[in-house]
C-alpha cells in the first residue's frame, strides 16, 4: 500500500500534500478505532436484541436515513470548496450554511416523524425509535464546523471530538447491556452520541481561536448556496434512497427479522466504506485546487490514481470476505445469524462501485455536473427499487444484496459510459481498473 501512495505522492511533493497525508492518517486512525469498537459494540448490541429486534432498530435508523439528506441540503461538499476558494470569509458562509442546516434539521425532523406515524399508526415502538433517531438531525447543523476543518484538511479535530462521543456511547452501550436495557433506550444513546460529537467541535473550534458568535447570515449567499446545491439534495436522497430502500422494503414484504439478518451482513461490509471516504475527503481539496489553478494533466491523472490504489486495496478486502462471510457471521454474531454470510458474501463486492462513485464525486462538483451526479442516482435508485420488488419476495436478503451491487454499479461506473459529458471520467475509470503502460 505504501508503494501505491508514493506514487501519488511523486505528483507533487509540497507542504499541501503532506497535509493531506497527515489528514488521512487521522482518518484511519478514526475508522480503524470505529470498526474495531464499534463493530465490537454492534455484534453485542445485535446479540443482545436478537434478529427480531435489531431489525426493527435497523428499519427505523434507515427509515432515518431516507431523511436524513435534507438536514444537511446537499451543502457540506460545495461549502468545502467555496471555504477552500475563500477561507478570508469563513463567518460569513459558515454562518449561512449553519442557519440553512439548521432548518433543514428541523423539517427532516417533522417530515419523518408525520411519516412514520401515517404509515405506522398503531406501531407505538417504531414510532417512538424514529422520532429518537431523527432528533440528531437537528443537532448536525452544528457539524457546520466540521466542513472549515475540512477545508483546511485539519481531520484530527473532528476525529478527536466524534471518538470522544463515540468512545463515551460504546461504554454506555455496554452498561445498557448489562443493564437489559429495553430497545428504545439504545436509540437514546445514539442520539446522545450526536450531541457529544457537536459539544466536542464547538471547544475544538474554540480552541483554534474561533467563535461561533462571529457567523454572520447572508441571504445573497444563501441564494447561491440553494441554487447550487439542490441537484445535490436530489442526488444525496437518490443515494440514500438505494442505500437504504432495502431495509425498508424487507421490513414491509418480508418482516423485521429478514432486515436483522441483512443489516448483520451490511455492517460488515459498509464498514470498509471508509477506506474511500476518509482519502477522497483528504484529497477534494487538492482537487479543487488543480481545476481552479488550470493543471488540467495533474488534475485527471490525481483522480485516476486515487481510484487505482483504492480499488487495488478492495481487492484485499473482497476476496478473504467473500470466502469466509459464514464463519465471520457465526463467529461474530452467533449460531442465530448463519444464514445472513451468504448476503454478505454478495454485498461486500458493492465496495468496488461505492468507491468509484466516492472517487468520481470532486469530479462532478469541479465541473459544474451536479445534475448529472443526481441523475445517476436516480437511475441507480430506480434500478435498486425495481430490483428489491422482484427479487425480495422469492430471495429476501440475497435478493436486497444483489439489487444493490448491481445498482451501485450502474450508478458508481455504467452510467458515466452512457452520457457523453461523462465519458471523460469513464475513460478515467476504466483506465485505472485497466492500467496502461504510458510512455
Amino acid at each position: 500500500m505504501s508503494s501505491s501512495f508514493q506514487k501519488l505522492l511523486s505528483l507533487n511533493l509540497s507542504e499541501d500534500l503532506r497535509k493531506i497525508f497527515a489528514n488521512i492518517g487521522w482518518l484511519f486512525a478514526d475508522r480503524i478505532l470505529r470498526m474495531g469498537v464499534g463493530l465490537f459494540i454492534s455484534v453485542w448490541v445485535a446479540r443482545y436484541l436478537g434478529v427480531a429486534q435489531f431489525g426493527l432498530f435497523s428499519y427505523a435508523t434507515a427509515f432515518v436515513a431516507l431523511f436524513s439528506t435534507l438536514s444537511t441540503l446537499g451543502l457540506p461538499s460545495i461549502v468545502v470548496r467555496l471555504l477552500t476558494h475563500e477561507p478570508e470569509k469563513r463567518e460569513q458562509i459558515l454562518g449561512t450554511t449553519f442557519l440553512l442546516q439548521l432548518f433543514g434539521g428541523i423539517v427532516t425532523f417533522l417530515l419523518a416523524v408525520i411519516t412514520v406515524f401515517v404509515f405506522h399508526q398503531g406501531d407505538r415502538l417504531t414510532l417512538s425509535l424514529v422520532t429518537v433517531l431523527v432528533s440528531a438531525e437537528i443537532f448536525r447543523a452544528f457539524e457546520t464546523i466540521d466542513l472549515w476543518f475540512k477545508s483546511q484538511v485539519q481531520a484530527k479535530y473532528t476525529v478527536l471530538s466524534k471518538n470522544l462521543a463515540f468512545l463515551t456511547i460504546s461504554i454506555v452501550k455496554v452498561v445498557l447491556i448489562n443493564l437489559q436495557a429495553p430497545l428504545l433506550v439504545f436509540a437514546v444513546a445514539t442520539l446522545l452520541e450526536t450531541f457529544v460529537g457537536v459539544v466536542g467541535l464547538i471547544i475544538a473550534y474554540k480552541i483554534q481561536g474561533y467563535s461561533l458568535w462571529l457567523w454572520r447570515w447572508s441571504f445573497s449567499l444563501a441564494k447561491k448556496l440553494l441554487k447550487e446545491s439542490w441537484p445535490l439534495i436530489l442526488s444525496s436522497l437518490s443515494i440514500m434512497i438505494y442505500v437504504k430502500i432495502d431495509q425498508i422494503m424487507l421490513r414491509e414484504i418480508i418482516g423485521a427479522q429478514a432486515v436483522g439478518l441483512y443489516s448483520s451482513a451490511t455492517r460488515i461490509s459498509e464498514v470498509w466504506y471508509f477506506i474511500p471516504t476518509a482519502i477522497v475527503s483528504s484529497v477534494t481539496p487538492s482537487i479543487y485546487a488543480d481545476k481552479k489553478n488550470a493543471l488540467e494533466s495533474l488534475y485527471y491523472r490525481r483522480i485516476e490514481q486515487l481510484l487505482r490504489n483504492i480499488l487495488r486495496l478492495n481487492i484485499l478486502i473482497v476476496l478473504p470476505v467473500s470466502f469466509l462471510s459464514e464463519k465471520l457471521m457465526v463467529t461474530l454474531f452467533g449460531g442465530e445469524y448463519a444464514t445472513a454470510g451468504v448476503i454478505l458474501s454478495i454485498h461486500i463486492w458493492a465496495i468496488f462501485f461505492v468507491s468509484m462513485g466516492v472517487v468520481t464525486s470532486p469530479w462532478f462538483v469541479a465541473e459544474g455536473l451536479s445534475h448529472l451526479s443526481f441523475r445517476r442516482s436516480l437511475m441507480g435508485a430506480a434500478t435498486n427499487i425495481l430490483l428489491n420488488a422482484l427479487l425480495i419476495p422469492s430471495l429476501s436478503g440475497v435478493g436486497a444484496a444483489i439489487a444493490t451491487v448491481v445498482s451501485y454499479a450502474w450508478a458508481g461506473f455504467f452510467f458515466n459510459g452512457v452520457d457523453s459529458k461523462t465519458r471523460k471520467i469513464f475513460k478515467v475509470q476504466l483506465r485505472a481498473i485497466f492500467p496502461l503502460n504510458r510512455s
